[in-house]
């Protein structure tokens, strides 16, 4: 008996085309779970914010994208912007712009780099203003 031989044998006959096939329902179901963390996980690192909802029912991510008003409320009229696509020249003061990054989410979901040194303080260039 060639040892060998005998676990080469024994992997050929594991890891052939069909056995990797997903065709029981474990096998399924782990592949989906897979797939749908894979999504998940791309939607994280594109670091903005998608209506999932829209996304299931088929709409593109184009469409899906979360617009926000330059206060950082989320918009459904189509009058706002997707919320990466601000940034501080989109303010005239500090306030405005302080006002839509805490709106948006804050230093932990500052997808603008409105706080460039994540101090809690956005557009620090910009002029205090009273709004």
């Amino acid at each position: 008996m060639n040892i060998p031989d005998e676990l080469q044998n024994v992997v050929k006959d594991k890891l052939n085309k069909e056995n990797l096939k997903p065709n029981t329902g474990k096998k399924k179901i782990l592949l989906g779970v897979i797939v749908l963390l894979l999504g998940a996980l791309g939607l994280e690192l594109g670091n903005t914010d998608y209506d999932l909802g829209k996304v299931m029912s088929g709409s593109s991510l184009s469409e899906a994208k979360v617009m926000r008003d330059k206060s950082g409320n989320v918009v459904t009229d189509g009058t706002g912007k997707a919320t990466d696509e601000y940034n501080c020249a989109d303010f005239v003061t500090q306030k405005e712009a302080q006002t839509f990054f805490d709106t948006a989410g804050g230093v932990s979901k500052d997808t603008n780099r409105l706080d460039g040194n994540k101090d809690g303080v956005a557009c620090q260039d910009l002029p205090k203003g009273n709004q």
